[in-house]
C-alpha cells in the first residue's frame, strides 16, 4: 500500500520561506502555441505576531518546529489513477515517458518498495520494471524510475534519443530536456545535493550541439552563434529560453 504523509505542526515559531515549484504550461498565441516556464508560488503560514522574524530569517537564523506525523493508505482506485498517469505510452521513447514522468509530479510521489511494485507496468520494458521497488527505504517515484533505468541501461549512450528534425520552438525544448534527462541518469542518484531537476542540468557543448544537429537549417546558425566557449555553462531551463 501506498503511504501519503499529511504533517501537522504541533510547535510552530518563526516565519516559513516562499517555495516555488516550476512548471511547463502550453499557451495558446494566435493559431499557435508555446511552452512557457511558470513558477507558482506557495507560502507557509506563519506567527504573525513575530514581527522581526522576517528580518531574523532573511539573516539565515531559523527556529525549531516540531511535526507529528500521520500516514493514510491510498486506496485502489488512486493506485490505478496514479498507473494511468504514469505509464510509458506504445511507441514511446524512453527519454520523453521519463521527461513526462517528471512533468506529472512523479518526485512529489512517496512510495515504498512494495508500493511500487503495485503499480504494475508502467515501462512497458521487462528489464526496467524488474528494478522498481528495490529501493526499501521511502522515496519518491522519480528515484525509483531513475534507480531502476540506472540497472537497465548503465550507460545513457544505451538509449537512442534521435528525433530527427523538430519544426517548432516546442520540439526543440523537448529534444532538449530529454538530454537533460539522460543526464540526470547520468549523474550521482546516492548524492541528495545533487539536483535530480532536468531544468538544473548543466547544458554541454555536446548537449547544444545536438540540438543544432536537429535543428531546421534556417536556425542553426542563429543557435550555433548563442552558445559561446568563453562563457559559464548554462543550465538547460536558461537554454530553453534561449529557444
Amino acid at each position: 500500500m501506498m503511504l501519503i504523509s499529511k504533517t501537522q505542526t504541533t510547535t510552530t515559531t518563526g516565519i516559513a520561506p516562499v517555495v516555488k515549484k516550476k512548471q511547463w504550461t502550453r499557451r495558446s498565441t494566435g493559431p499557435y502555441h508555446r511552452l512557457v516556464r511558470e513558477e507558482e508560488e506557495e507560502e507557509e503560514r506563519f506567527d504573525q505576531e513575530a514581527g522581526p522574524s522576517a528580518k531574523k530569517w532573511e539573516e539565515g537564523v531559523r527556529e525549531i518546529r516540531q511535526e507529528a506525523e500521520t500516514t493514510q493508505s491510498l486506496t485502489s482506485s488512486e493506485l490505478q489513477d496514479m498507473q494511468k498517469d504514469y505509464s510509458r505510452q506504445p511507441g514511446e521513447q524512453i527519454a520523453a515517458w521519463l521527461l513526462q514522468c517528471w512533468d506529472n509530479g512523479a518526485d512529489s510521489q512517496q512510495l515504498e518498495g512494495r508500493e511500487a511494485q503495485q503499480l504494475g507496468s508502467l515501462a512497458r520494458n521487462w528489464g526496467i520494471e524488474r528494478g522498481i521497488g528495490k529501493e526499501l527505504a521511502i522515496c519518491s517515484l522519480w528515484r525509483q524510475l531513475l534507480s531502476s533505468m540506472r540497472a537497465r541501461y548503465p550507460f545513457k549512450e544505451d538509449l537512442v534519443n534521435s528525433p530527427g528534425k523538430w519544426t517548432t520552438a516546442d520540439e526543440g525544448i523537448q529534444y532538449l530536456r530529454e538530454l537533460a534527462v539522460l543526464e540526470v541518469l547520468d549523474g550521482d542518484l546516492d548524492k541528495d545535493e545533487v539536483s535530480k531537476d532536468p531544468e538544473d542540468v548543466l547544458c554541454t557543448q555536446a548537449m547544444w550541439r545536438k540540438v543544432i544537429q536537429s535543428a531546421p537549417a534556417s536556425y542553426s546558425n542563429s543557435l550555433a552563434a548563442m552558445y559561446c566557449p568563453d562563457m559559464d555553462t548554462p543550465t538547460v531551463e536558461r537554454v530553453s529560453s534561449w529557444l
